[in-house]
């Protein structure tokens, strides 16, 4: 690696996402009807995913009584993790990795304010349809009937729950949709620097970060999203709180994969002022 190289290490991971955000531009003015299916196919992988996450957790909830429920949420957290996997090998489109992909674009001036709110609109457009899709599916069968309705009933309730306990509540939710959107585009670092090269270990890193998001109970403005969905429709939901939720997710989803890691990465390994200085320091050559 050239000096350079060590001095901005990241290169390679802002050429691959400026090249990406080009195409996602373009594919979000001109082919419009392809990007928002590719956005509505990760809507619809989260909506398998969170089904067979909450399918695992009431199993393990439902042996003796209850002891190993903490045990299911361990391995349901693991399951749902496939799900960015899933879309990102099937080149599908999710809004909380387009926000760095924009923030990258706009610190480079490769993409205006305008576009970016373009694709991050038809994004999650396309997010919720994929969603909706699911749950229509699920209205008509008994996926969620019995225990695992229970499980994604509770999770709804603990996620609105933010919303009704005020200021500290909106404080508290805000601050984990910033984390949980830091890990999930800290995995994409990992995934677009080049330094790791077999699917193998990509995958292992994105499936770690939406395990520890999961786990831990960080924030998704789109996995939020699909779940309203599926149980607005079969069951019921108080929209106003949950149009309130996603307010407040979304917002902190860009700052943490927006700004903490887009702009952060894209300011670190910018390598431009540098490049002045050391052609500043260069002596001026002498003719004969």
């Amino acid at each position: 690696m050239t000096d350079q190289g060590h001095l901005f290490p990241g290169k390679e991971f802002i050429s691959t996402v400026l090249d990406a955000l080009d195409t996602k531009t373009r594919m979000s003015g001109g082919l419009a009807r392809v990007y928002l299916m590719r956005a509505a196919m990760a809507g619809a992988i989260i909506g398998v995913m969170y089904l067979t996450a909450f399918s695992v957790v009431d199993v393990f909830a439902s042996i003796g009584s209850g002891e190993l429920y903490g045990i299911g949420r361990l391995v349901g957290a693991l399951f749902f993790g496939f799900a960015l996997v899933f879309i990102y090998f099937s080149k599908s489109e999710l809004l909380t990795s387009n926000m760095m992909f924009v923030a990258v674009g706009g610190y480079f001036r490769r993409i205006n304010c305008l576009r970016s709110f373009r694709v991050l609109t038809m994004c999650f457009i396309g997010n919720f349809l994929g969603g909706l899709a699911i749950a229509l599916i699920v209205m008509g069968s008994t996926l969620v009937d019995g225990g695992v309705g229970d499980q994604m009933s509770a999770s709804v309730d603990v996620k609105l729950a933010f919303v009704t306990a005020g200021p500290a509540g909106w404080s508290d939710l805000f601050m984990r949709a910033v984390l949980c959107n830091f890990m999930i585009n800290l995995a994409m670092v990992l995934v677009y620097n080049g330094m790791i090269k077999d699917a193998f270990t990509k995958s292992l890193a994105m499936i770690i970060s939406v395990f520890i998001f999961v786990f831990v109970g960080f924030e998704h403005s789109v996995a939020n999203t699909v779940l309203f969905t599926i149980q607005a429709l079969n069951g019921g939901i108080d929209v106003g709180l949950a149009f309130a939720n996603l307010g407040i997710v979304l917002a902190g989803n860009f700052v943490g994969g927006g700004l903490l890691i887009g702009f952060y990465y894209a300011y670190a390994n910018d390598d431009r002022r540098y490049l002045r200085k050391q052609r500043g320091k260069q002596p001026e050559s002498i003719s004969d």
